[in-house]
């Protein structure tokens, strides 16, 4: 996440009264482990180091033979549906130091055959100009995808929406025994004050054979006139084979079931993709979801990891089957994961009841029966993004609404949508969203009925 302080903040005068200290405000609020789990698909996940100052391997799954470096290469094939997820930052040190940091992925093609890869979806942005940090209300209609503050939110904004961006093939072939660029863009910090950016990308690929991948970092080289250019695929290809691991390296992650726990930053493979299921009384396998009394709710987690179930016990974080010694166990926050959630809503009732769903950002707890939020909210924004709810409104006419969230850390979510649910009636409602980069988790999925 990142935090800019504006430098007339520090030396505003006069003197701005203390802000109150947030307090916990204790809900009485069931949590419970959501049904289902991650389906199979294989995540190359590219998070580590995520601020690159020094060029090299972000994440290789190429074989090791041959290289200089064998131990930063994973020899993890993929084939089939699979992810390219990579988040990284580029900040100029020394500040004077402005020369442009380029991000290239490259797959290659082991096989005797041509290989055809389908981009089926895509997109990458950066922080600056693509999508700043811009101050939103927690709570925006979406309908165009037009609202977003950070590039992670506006990739995962694209994704929900099906969309392959402008500029990227609908499919690469790369002859046998070859490589080809997936990706080879800049994440330049001239003109930037302070000078640092960063770019998110998800791509969502098929291949019928396998391929291997790899993401690395290194500086724009620059032609005789001084003037920068993008790294040439033989460039890149020389950097996978000679090259070490790109850096600084991040904090080494503590083993699982250690504490204090340091999650650590990804660089892996992450078996799991999207987290499709139907909520019910009977886990993922009944056909109704008793609503709660008036006056209460139940929640179920989202993106719940080690130190964060609220007692449930589930961890959501997709196993990493391939990584680095000092890179995550697992893919705590579930970056790019896609949330796919139907909930039949069910009235038991004699009476017609009014029924929110909401997301929310209470504070992280690892305790059963605590659902804490904070009041003040502090100024720490652990989530930014667009969720998409389908649902029949109250006159059976059928709606598909966006709403663009900003939840503070510890703050109460509004409702997504309110229905008047009659007696013995369900109504459906799917919640989906794909988990965005520069958000912090855990969040639940709350369903409250309201007073009469």
């Amino acid at each position: 996440m990142l935090l800019f302080l504006p430098f007339w903040l520090a030396q505003a005068t006069p003197t701005p009264a203390p802000t109150p200290s947030p307090t916990p405000v204790v809900q009485p609020q069931q949590v419970r482990p959501l049904p289902g789990k991650l389906n199979s698909t294989l995540v190359f996940n590219s998070n580590s180091p995520e601020v690159v100052q020094k060029p090299g391997i972000l994440l290789s799954t190429f074989p090791p033979q041959g290289k200089q470096v064998p131990g930063a290469h994973l020899n993890q094939p993929f084939q089939g549906h699979f992810d390219v997820f990579a988040h990284h930052i580029a900040k100029a040190e020394p500040e004077e130091d402005l020369k442009t940091l380029y991000l290239g992925i490259i797959l290659n093609n082991p096989g005797q055959q041509p290989v055809r890869v389908n981009i089926l979806e895509a997109a990458s942005y950066l922080s600056q100009p693509d999508a700043p940090f811009v101050e939103l209300p927690p709570s925006l209609q979406n309908p165009f995808g037009n609202i977003y503050a950070g590039p992670g939110d506006r990739v995962m904004n694209d994704l929900l929406r099906g969309k392959r961006q402008s500029g990227w093939s609908p499919h690469i072939v790369i002859p046998a025994g070859e490589s080809r660029m997936l990706m080879n863009l800049p994440i330049p910090v001239r003109e930037l004050t302070p000078p640092i950016n960063g770019r998110s990308s998800l791509i969502r690929l098929y291949s019928k054979d396998p391929v291997y991948i790899a993401s690395l970092a290194r500086f724009a080289p620059t032609n005789s006139q001084g003037k920068e250019r993008a790294p040439t695929l033989q460039e890149w290809q020389t950097l996978l084979e000679a090259g070490d691991f790109a850096g600084p390296r991040d904090k080494t992650p503590t083993p699982p079931a250690k504490s204090p726990i340091v999650y650590g930053r990804v660089a892996g493979v992450a078996r799991g993709s999207e987290w499709q299921t139907q909520v019910s009384d009977q886990g993922n396998q009944g056909y109704r979801l008793t609503i709660p009394q008036p006056g209460q709710a139940f929640s179920y987690g989202l993106s719940l990891l080690s130190g964060g179930t609220f007692g449930t016990g589930q961890v959501q974080s997709a196993p990493i089957i391939a990584r680095y010694p000092d890179t995550a166990y697992e893919a705590h926050g579930n970056y790019g994961i896609k949330y796919n959630l139907t909930l039949p809503l069910y009235n038991p009732s004699s009476q017609t009841k009014s029924v929110a769903v909401a997301i929310e950002t209470p504070i992280k707890s690892d305790q059963a029966a605590e659902v804490s939020f904070l009041n003040p909210l502090p100024p720490q924004v652990f989530f930014r993004g667009t969720v998409r709810v389908r649902y029949q409104d109250d006159q059976g006419v059928p709606r598909t609404r966006y709403t663009h969230l900003v939840q503070k850390r510890g703050q109460q979510g509004e409702p997504l949508v309110t229905l008047a649910i009659k007696p013995k009636d369900i109504r459906l409602v799917q919640v989906e969203f794909l988990y965005p980069p520069d958000a912090t988790p855990p969040q639940l999925l709350t369903v409250r009925s309201l007073n009469p």
